[in-house]
């Protein structure tokens, strides 16, 4: 068992609270559940299911095999209780056949046997995928179905789908790319019973309806949606969640099977030099990276790594001098999908600037009039982009609010689309619970009283604007840091300053019974970001700390000069314990990033007590070690980094809060 998956189970009573010792426990385990693997077992004879490899992956065959050959009971892994559960995801990666317009057929269906009646099934045809589902109450039982438009799934390619259910909330994404939403008028059962029942893999039980494609991919994930694990991927269209042994064992290798037979004998091609298409034309040949000693197979229209030498941070250079329209606090890169890279840059005086990267550099894209900004959060709601900005200073007429921008398709533009009342904000966190959408600000203070609440914000899907929902009270907050640990949501204030000290507690909430609740408290220094980062399986918070002051106190002229400290995840105690301390420099912000298979953190270091010209450290992962200082990078008043990597390369950009210049570091690899 994983240490998640361990800790689900551990902080499950905290979710049931008053119960005792009689503890809640779910139907089925909290981890995926292959359900390709249950209904065709490795060492079982299967008459009629062949393991077929089309493009270079090998997928089950179904529709020659008797629709209960592939099938198991429920109880197999609902082994507690009868109960599906009322939020979960699926996962499905597939190879579709073109139906005819009026055909249809199973991918999945779970059948009261007694009744022979639909539980819940998933069926697609030529122009929409149906989820279906059983709904009783007291007036009868009846069938409800949720339809998404097909999204081009029979183009002769492998395409990986995540439908996630919560409630009356029902996404699709399709190959991580942009999630279709449906708030259906009726939600999904929460006692939706599968006593008796049977799943049934690419079928409803009977011959009409097979499904005639290849079927690599099926999983059952238990109270969550499986996106964030999957997404972002390598290869979008073959994202793994839990693939069968049966398959796995056959990666990579050649094997006579009863349909087809691959030949060891081949034509070769092999292209050098700088990257050259890869059409139809191209299929099956070789290009050799040189540069980049890494050999690709051309396969579905995409260059796919076959053979690369592993990478390594070998170097890092300026790239390119990026000015701007004055001192800048924060930098936001991110992508709007068929438009491009951005980077949003929150500058000090009355104009902020978006910048679009363009023959690999940034140019000024867009400019929107701002107050002291303090830092930008792009999110996306369904299919609309938004860019919220953090305004630290009221505007002329004294009104203090900070602004959410929408992205317009037809004018190409970020436009204004709702004004929130803020307090001094420092920050905006976006964030999704149980298929909702929320924002939490950093309020700082209030004229001279940092001791204010914060706020969270909630979606509301009827009025499209955000309406509060919960008050936090923070000490002069900085920052909001939004994560998940299995099925349990967390939310992270770092707070700056009481009005007498910076020796404050920062917090860590928890999502419980609708609100966020007090989990854990710890001591910090002025402290000014909270970054949330995973090695393997293990979880770490780190907090840069940026002063150490009391009033009371004659102020040192190091006090500046402390520790920032990284928090490990103890699964066994339920809380995060210190793993490293590490002397910084009035650190406000840390990075974490990867290269190759080694991973990284960067602080922006901005004072030192005498000057802002400081060094910004990157630090390596060096396991037992901990993180181990590898690069000193110069910099002036540095405020905030952002790691982003394009076809060219990986990226680090930095912004500056003490000069109307942010640079962007390319990182050599070797």
């Amino acid at each position: 068992m994983s240490a998640l998956l361990t800790l689900c189970v551990l902080l499950l009573p905290l979710a049931t609270p008053g119960q005792g010792a009689q503890r809640w426990e779910p139907c089925t385990d909290l981890r995926p559940l292959d359900l390709l693997a249950e209904a065709v077992p490795l060492h079982s004879a299967m008459g009629g299911v062949r393991t077929v490899q089309v493009q270079g992956v090998w997928g089950l065959q179904l529709q020659a095999a008797a629709p209960r050959a592939v099938s198991f009971p429920a109880s197999r892994i609902f082994f507690r209780c009868d109960l599906f559960p009322e939020e979960f995801s699926i996962v499905m990666t597939l190879k579709c056949p073109h139906l005819t317009p009026k055909r249809h057929e199973y991918l999945l269906s779970v059948l009261a046997e007694d009744a022979d009646a639909l539980l819940l099934g998933l069926r697609y045809s030529l122009a929409r995928l149906h989820f279906l589902f059983l709904r009783q109450d007291a007036a009868g039982a009846w069938q409800t179905r949720v339809s998404f438009r097909s999204p081009a799934l029979a183009d002769g390619q492998w395409h990986t789908l995540v439908l996630a259910v919560s409630a009356g909330s029902f996404s699709l994404t399709t190959d991580c790319g942009l999630p279709v939403d449906v708030a259906a008028d009726v939600p999904f059962p929460a006692t939706l019973s599968v006593g008796g029942a049977r799943f049934f893999i690419g079928s409803r039980k009977r011959a009409k309806g097979l499904f005639t494609g290849l079927v690599r991919q099926l999983v059952l994930l238990p109270g969550a949606d499986a996106t964030p694990r999957l997404c972002p991927s390598r290869d979008a269209r073959l994202a793994v969640l839990a693939i069968p042994q049966v398959l796995q064992d056959l990666a990579g290798r050649p094997e006579d099977n009863e349909v087809l037979k691959y030949p060891y004998e081949t034509d070769l091609k092999v292209t050098l030099g700088s990257q050259p298409p890869c059409t139809k034309v191209e299929a099956g040949q070789f290009w050799l990276d040189v540069s980049r000693k890494g050999l690709y197979l051309c396969v579905g229209g995409k260059w796919v790594s076959v053979l690369a030498a592993k990478e390594k941070l070998d170097y890092v250079e300026e790239h390119q001098r990026l000015p701007t329209h004055s001192e800048t606090l924060g930098i936001e890169v991110f992508r709007i999908p068929e438009v491009g890279l951005f980077a949003a840059a929150a500058n000090r005086k009355a104009t902020s600037a978006i910048y679009k990267w363009t023959a690999g550099r940034f140019v000024a894209y867009q400019s929107i009039r701002t107050h002291q900004a303090q830092s930008w959060r792009h999110f996306i709601i369904g299919k609309q982009i938004f860019l919220a900005v953090a305004n630290f200073a009221p505007n002329d007429r004294g009104q203090e609010f900070s602004v959410i921008y929408k992205w317009s398709a037809r004018r190409q533009k970020f436009t204004p689309y709702q004004r929130i009342s803020t307090h001094s904000a420092r920050d905006w966190e976006a964030f999704q619970v149980d298929g909702e959408h929320f924002l939490a600000v950093a309020n700082h203070r209030e004229g001279d009283n940092h001791n204010v609440d914060s706020v969270i914000y909630k979606w509301n899907p009827q009025t499209r604007l955000f309406e509060a929902n919960q008050t936090i009270a923070t000490s002069g907050a900085y920052d909001w840091e939004f994560f998940t640990v299995g099925p349990y949501s967390f939310l992270a204030v770092a707070n700056t300053f009481n009005g007498t000290s910076t020796r404050v507690h920062s917090h860590l909430y928890i999502w419980l019974v609708g609100s966020f609740r007090l989990f854990q408290s710890f001591l910090t220094f002025g402290a000014a970001d909270w970054e949330v980062f995973r090695i393997g399986e293990r979880l770490f918070l780190a907090v840069a700390n940026s002063h150490s002051y009391d009033v009371e106190m004659q102020a040192q002229n190091d006090s500046y000069v402390i520790n920032s400290v990284i928090y490990e995840l103890n699964v066994t105690a339920q809380t995060f314990v210190k793993f490293q301390d590490i002397p910084t420099c009035s650190a406000l912000d840390w990075e974490f990033f990867s290269v190759g298979e080694d991973y990284f953190l960067v602080v922006a270091n901005s004072f030192d007590g005498s000057t802002f010209l400081v060094n910004s450290i990157i630090y390596r992962w060096q396991g037992y070690e901990g993180f181990v200082a590898a690069h000193s990078l110069p910099t002036f008043g540095c405020r905030d980094w952002e790691a982003f990597s394009t076809p060219a390369g990986s990226y680090l950009i930095y912004s500056s809060a003490k000069e109307p210049l942010s640079r962007v570091l390319r990182l050599r690899t070797g």
